[in-house]
């Protein structure tokens, strides 16, 4: 071994300055210095570990709806679990209303183009010239004994200093009032929560969320995970129980997060008739309250009011909506393991679309999800209709898409569908595999978005759904300012994160799936990762991890360019060689040969650049093995049964060029000069030894007219007309060739 590492590096000098000059990325070195290393809480496998901890806050709320003056009043009391092996003398609570106060750090920043032409509601977003109030008004903190807490507000996150140490294995418990004006969600860019006005009935829908002060996540690779909220970047939380009673207008109809506790005190005797029958309908939505029941509750106005008592188990986070205007329907699903109650709560102004396919779209999502991960553990999932709006919590989120005067483009109902379908997803991703959003959004809406364009795909099959095509354009684009899938959420461009964050990681799993593991053994491994990090909080090494623990395949050259970098694919297919062997028994060296003199000529005419077939197959003589070249074996192979395989055979040397930078599989499609087809397939290893450049030999019995890379369009290359050989000559040719070959 060191006489062969001596010879090596004579002949290759430069080996040797690599090794002891330069850090070695090569696209198949492994990752381990992107990611966080393995340790006793987080094992190398990518499950958590024997020792993996993480902590846990119990929620008891009271909140009032103040309808006139728009304001949310709660009292709450968190009990805070300290499961770390740190003692803690500060605790630290998100305070995300605080986003929507004047002078924010994050103001106007996410899309401050000043434009000639611009509309007053742009204006309105970029200086706020229509003021109004907004964020918390924090009454009080106190401890379990009631004794004041001191608290520090650094924009949209409080520090509560404690008066004794919380040790490692006690609990805590804060009490904390507060208010804060609900906000017109139209005033808003990135709107996730507040209230939607109706001028016509002068009603209003009230969607409550990020509503109460909640516990910031403390866990074992960052300690406390307090960030500020900017908008972008959503939440990371812990799990708990919640007991919570929100009072309300008489005349509302609230959809919450959880268990309702009390419907009888809530609901008429005929509600509730018809929601114990939607228990027992599978087939359709039973109307619990319909059209008509609506029209009269909007003009009621009730100022009575009623309490509505919830109950949810091992959840993250809670949201309700309130409103008078609500229709209601309900069917259950039926999961292997649980019964859900699917429901949609909308306005009239949702009629008829959202009645015919926003409970069936929960339904159509369950039913994926729960094969493809583990099945919805909870009793409810509900789908709230509102304007400009995709938001997901726990058991319930809120969705915009509407008809117009009752009617709605297909465009505009698939677009509605999809929706509902991701933000039921989101149950999953991250709301149960509870993954940090703030800091990793391509975590949730990425894994999120494959399963929901899987549901697409497969439950309506004549919607548009993503694949590898919808990313080339991106990954086309000026690598100057593109940035890697592993940017933080609220460092990526505004008008990059939907492609970085959503499409790309798709694209990415779908290619995982489809072409580069295989279907059955990618959907263990990732149901593995699911049920791995099930109420638990996982990193991006743990899925990574996961995924080649799971599978026995090594995935890091694929991490680190579609993740880590901004490469494209982008394959060339520089030449395709066509040789034929004849037996006959000639001798190279023999120059008086015709046919050693026929070869050296079609070998010198080799080095142009080939156009096509149409010149024929060069013909390689082959000769006789020499006894030096078997070193010491003493065995000899056949000579004449190996010319005799190959007599007659056509041998094509393909090569081809990486010119993207992004290394993938290889996927050879022969056409055949009678019309057939064949496809051959390279697994991306095949460029371990030249990152740029490879070159491989294929025996075909029949003659070849033309070969395709990537005829299924499997792998998002930025680049098809560089792909076919003979060389296409015209756009028009590409452009047919396109057609017919970039649909899978």
């Amino acid at each position: 071994m060191r006489r062969l590492l001596f010879v090596l590096l004579l002949v290759c000098p430069f080996l040797s300055f690599n090794a002891q000059n330069q850090p070695w990325q090569g696209k198949f070195e492994p990752i381990d210095n992107l990611i966080s290393p393995p340790n006793s809480y987080r094992t190398a496998s990518g499950a958590p570990g024997k020792a993996y901890w993480q902590q846990r806050a119990d929620y008891k709320i009271k909140v009032t709806l103040d309808e006139k003056n728009n304001m949310i009043l709660g009292e709450e009391m968190i009990t805070y679990h300290n499961n770390s092996p740190e003692d803690l003398s500060y605790l630290w609570l998100q305070l995300e209303q605080n986003v929507n106060k004047k002078g924010n750090e994050d103001f106007g920043s996410i899309n401050n183009n000043v434009k000639d032409g611009i509309t007053s509601r742009q204006m309105q977003f970029l200086t706020r010239a229509m003021d109004f109030p907004a964020g918390y008004s924090i009454k009080y903190v106190k401890d379990g004994e009631g004794n004041n807490l001191k608290t520090l507000v650094n924009n949209t996150m409080m520090k509560v200093k404690l008066n004794n140490s919380l040790n490692s294995g006690e609990s805590a418990t804060l009490s904390i009032a507060w208010s804060y004006p609900i906000t017109d969600r139209s005033l808003f860019l990135l709107s996730r929560e507040g209230y939607e006005y109706f001028p016509e009935d002068d009603n209003t829908v009230y969607l409550i969320a990020h509503w109460f002060p909640r516990m910031a996540v403390y866990n074992d690779t960052e300690g406390w995970q307090n960030q500020q909220f900017q908008k972008l970047g959503e939440f990371a939380l812990e799990f708990g129980d919640y007991d919570v009673e929100i009072t309300v207008p008489e005349d509302h109809v609230v959809a919450s997060t959880g268990t309702l506790l009390n419907s009888e005190s809530v609901l008429t005797k005929t509600q509730l008739n018809r929601l114990k029958k939607a228990e027992k309908s599978f087939d359709k939505p039973v109307m619990v309250i319909t059209k008509d029941e609506a029209v009269d509750n909007e003009k009621r106005k009730s100022k009575k009011l009623k309490t509505w008592k919830f109950k949810a188990e091992n959840v993250r986070d809670f949201a309700f909506a309130s409103s008078r205007k609500f229709l209601w329907d309900a069917q259950t699903v039926k999961l292997p393991t649980n019964t859900v109650m699917a429901m949609s709560f909308y306005p009239k102004e949702g009629l008829p679309v959202w009645q015919e396919e926003s409970t069936n779209a929960i339904k159509q999502a369950l039913e994926v999800y729960s094969e493809a991960t583990f099945d919805y553990p909870y009793p409810v999932c509900i789908s709230v209709n509102t304007s400009n709006i995709g938001m997901e919590f726990p058991m319930i989120s809120f969705n915009g898409g509407r008809p117009v005067n009752g009617k709605i483009s297909n465009a505009a109902k698939q677009s509605m569908v999809g929706t509902i379908i991701h933000e039921v997803g989101h149950n999953w991703f991250p709301m149960i595999v509870s993954s940090d959003e703030r800091k990793w959004m391509w975590m949730d809406e990425g894994l999120n978005t494959f399963l929901h364009q899987r549901t697409v795909a497969e439950r309506y099959p004549d919607y548009s759904s993503v694949t590898p095509k919808t990313i080339v354009p991106f990954m086309n684009g000026d690598k100057s300012i593109l940035r890697p899938i592993m940017t933080t959420s609220d460092n990526e461009l505004f008008n990059q994160f939907g492609m970085n964050f959503y499409i790309k990681p798709t694209v990415g799993l779908q290619m995982l799936r489809n072409s580069i593991i295989g279907k059955e053994l990618f959907d263990e491994a990732f149901k593995e990762y699911a049920n791995r990090w099930k109420y638990k909080h996982p990193n991006p090494a743990d899925l990574f991890r996961t995924l080649e623990d799971a599978t026995a395949t090594d995935l890091d050259w694929f991490y680190r360019g579609w993740f880590f970098t901004t490469d494209n694919v982008d394959m060339e297919l520089n030449n395709v060689k066509w040789f034929k062997v004849f037996e006959e028994n000639t001798n190279i060296e023999d120059k008086n040969n015709s046919s050693a003199v026929k070869i050296a000529a079609n070998e010198k005419g080799a080095t142009e650049a080939q156009k096509d077939f149409s010149n024929g197959p060069e013909v390689i003589n082959m000769m006789d093995t020499p006894d030096n070249a078997y070193g010491q074996f003493l065995s000899r192979i056949d000579e004449k049964e190996i010319r005799k395989e190959l007599s007659g055979k056509n041998i094509y040397e393909v090569t081809i060029k990486n010119v993207g930078g992004l290394v993938m599989p290889v996927t050879i499609e022969w056409i055949f000069t009678d019309g057939t087809k064949e496809i051959d397939q390279l697994p991306a290893q095949i460029w371990r030894r030249n990152e740029y450049e490879i070159k491989k030999t294929f025996i075909k019995e029949k003659e070849v007219s033309k070969v395709n890379l990537d005829p299924n369009f499997e792998f998002a290359d930025t680049n098809m007309s560089n792909n076919t050989f003979p060389k296409v000559q015209t756009k028009s040719d590409f452009e047919r060739f396109k057609d017919n070959k970039s649909n899978p």
